[in-house]
């Protein structure tokens, strides 16, 4: 496949077709207002990634519950008055061509007290003297995804992308070695599903047919089971649950190290199953035009570009220009992302990333 497959269009199951392969992955930029009202920075960056040419642009992880929150200056998708700030958003998408996305997040026992976070564990030995969340408190959640979900089609926005990675709480109750419940979200592997899926189903439920679900996947740490994982994603796409599966992976060519799959890609374990009509992405060092093609390659139906982004806000026109494109080389200095229209709240987070900017510039 060549580089020039990636500008393609893409149909989903629900809503519009992506225009081309490339979705913006969720990138934290920590540059909102305190209260998690989208500020001036957020929507000078968005404004500069619709004009991009992305397929589909996602928002960085959003607070679905004021206590959900696991960063400082995080975006907020949890109260009405965020609701102008994401209309703004959409909108400067929309204008630029790209279909659009909030990622809704909830920080589960990751949420921060320090900045206002209200540790959310599945069980009680998670958080030093925090016990387990009910299962009220679980369904009180499980509605917060489905009402913050309702709040970005209210702003405009084509659809959500439901955060299940990085110990996050969904991903935290997928987890055996994080989630002990005896109630009807923990113990078996389809127990410690029900919340994903029930968040899923909620939200179609809630949104109607021609609102698009994503769901974001990582596969590493947190006690997760590569095989347990592979399960539960082979009856979600079974059953079409999502539109696009975001498979968030460190390295997009790692390779897995041990169990029943040793030796083969992380990503083939998942583009080998049938997915339906449901589309599948992956993130993990794309940066390069090459790395973007060779993924369709190795079957995906499109990419999700996050440091190549950043560093080049439109990475899928350099792509269109000159199909050898290639990143510039990390670290970069202050100044290049500065040129590059980053805010200095961005800097700083990226700043906070090994090897991404140059100590001391």
């Amino acid at each position: 496949m060549s580089v020039s497959d990636l500008f393609k269009p893409l149909p989903f199951l629900h809503g519009s077709p992506m225009r081309n392969r490339f979705m913006l992955a969720p990138l934290t930029s920590q540059q909102s207002d305190f209260d998690g009202t989208a500020s001036s920075y957020d929507q000078v960056w968005m404004e500069q990634l619709a004009q991009g040419g992305y397929g589909l642009i996602q928002t960085s992880a959003s607070t679905v519950e004021a206590g959900a929150i696991a960063f400082e200056r995080q975006l907020g998708i949890h109260s009405d008055k965020h609701l102008p700030g994401l209309t703004q958003m959409a909108t400067a998408i929309r204008e630029g061509g790209a279909l659009s996305a909030v990622q809704l997040h909830h920080a589960g026992h990751r949420a921060v007290p320090s900045i206002g976070g209200i540790p959310a564990p599945a069980s009680d030995r998670t958080v030093k003297n925090i016990k387990a969340i009910t299962t009220e408190e679980v369904e009180r959640i499980r509605d917060s995804f489905i009402t913050a979900a309702k709040r970005a089609q209210l702003a405009g926005f084509d659809g959500v992308s439901v955060h299940g990675a990085f110990g996050w709480i969904l991903s935290e109750f997928l987890s055996p070695n994080l989630n002990d419940r005896k109630d009807k979200y923990g113990g078996s592997v389809e127990n410690r599903a029900r919340f994903t899926i029930e968040v899923i189903e909620g939200i179609r439920k809630a949104c109607g047919p021609d609102f698009q679900i994503g769901w974001r996947l990582s596969i590493e740490r947190y006690g997760l089971l590569l095989e347990e994982l592979r399960e539960i994603t082979a009856e979600i796409f079974d059953k079409e649950l999502i539109d696009y599966l975001d498979l968030a992976l460190w390295d997009s060519a790692q390779l897995v190290r041990e169990g029943a799959f040793q030796g083969k890609t992380m990503l083939s374990v998942f583009t080998e199953l049938p997915r339906k009509g449901v589309r599948l992405g992956a993130a993990g060092k794309i940066m390069s035009a090459q790395r973007a093609g060779e993924l369709l390659d190795e079957g995906c139906d499109f990419v999700l570009i996050a440091r190549a982004g950043i560093l080049q806000r439109d990475f899928p026109l350099q792509v269109k220009a000159n199909p050898m494109y290639d990143s510039p080389q990390l670290p970069v200095t202050a100044d290049f992302l500065r040129k590059g229209g980053l805010s200095e709240r961005f800097i700083d987070t990226m700043r906070g990333w090994q090897t991404f900017v140059k100590p001391g510039s």
